[in-house]
Order: C-alpha cells, then sequence, then structure tokens
C-alpha cells in the first residue's frame, strides 16, 4: 500500500533528509543539527517529532526551513557560535556556513601563530592530548620503498 502523498526525499535548509526516517532523528543530519537543537527546533515548529518526514505537508517544511532561519525562541546556550569573533553576537551555523567559519578561525589562529594555531598546522592534538601513540593514525610510518628505489636511481644517474 503506497501512499501517492509520500515523499522519499525532503530538502529542509539546503539539505536532502530521507523520507523514511521520522523528523526528529532526520534533521540530525544537518550539519550543525545537535539532538537537543532539533527537538527545540520541532516543538518551535509544532510538528511532532515522531511524525515520517516523507508524509510531511509543503507547510510544515516550510515551518521547519523558518524556523532554521529565524531562530528566535531557542535558547542561547543551544548556539554553536556563541560570542562570535568578528560581532560578538550569538548565532547558530548550519551547513557549508558552518564549515567554512570552522576553517577560517583555523587559518586566523594560523596566521597569528597562537599555540593552538601551531598544533593544527603540525597536526598535533590540539586540547592537550597525548602524544605518545593516538594521534599518529592516519601518518605513513616506516621505510617507502618506491621512494628509496627512486633515489638510489637518481644518485646512480648523477654518478
Amino acid at each position: 500500500m503506497v501512499d501517492k502523498n509520500f515523499k522519499y526525499l525532503v530538502r529542509v535548509a539546503n539539505t536532502d533528509l530521507d523520507g523514511n526516517k521520522s523528523i526528529y532523528p532526520a534533521l540530525r543530519k544537518i550539519k550543525g543539527i545537535s539532538f537537543a537543537f532539533s527537538n527545540a527546533v520541532c516543538r518551535l515548529s509544532n510538528v511532532d517529532p515522531g511524525k515520517k518526514v516523507g508524509h510531511l505537508s509543503d507547510d510544515e517544511v516550510k515551518k521547519l526551513d523558518d524556523v532554521l532561519k529565524n531562530l528566535s525562541g531557542v535558547p542561547k546556550w543551544l548556539f554553536n557560535r556563541r560570542k562570535d569573533y568578528e560581532d560578538g553576537s550569538d548565532k547558530h551555523l548550519l551547513t557549508s556556513t558552518l564549515k567554512l567559519t570552522k576553517e577560517f578561525d583555523i587559518k586566523r589562529l594560523q596566521k597569528t601563530k597562537t599555540y593552538r594555531g601551531m598544533r593544527h598546522s603540525f597536526g598535533l592534538p590540539v586540547r592537550g592530548q597525548r602524544t605518545k601513540g593516538h594521534f599518529r593514525k592516519g601518518k605513513s610510518l616506516g621505510v617507502q620503498k618506491n621512494k628509496i628505489k627512486d633515489s638510489q636511481k637518481s644518485n646512480k644517474e648523477k654518478k
């Protein structure tokens, strides 16, 4: 039994949400929305968090979008960017703006050569973790045979 009004993809805040999931966990797929913020958005938009995203009407989707654009009524402690560096205001960033702002903050720290910025640039743990072995994931260790062979060949050619 297939519902003709069911939508398999619903676009909210420039992100496609799976229509088979309920609203509460589906909103968490938007970058920058946590479980608490998702709950606050559902309450402010008066949408049942247990309802499937595919069964939302266009008005309910518009309500969700409006709440995410205009965050009046959301407590300030839920925001992910309080006391912004540039203007000192409280903001909640979503999707690509969150990613870009984070990159710009790291670049600013590196440019001013702060301790955190230098740790970022060296690829070391930034927040005081121990460095004996846990941060080394993803870095190549040991001898790389191809590089050695190439350097030996170039040395022979020079002679």
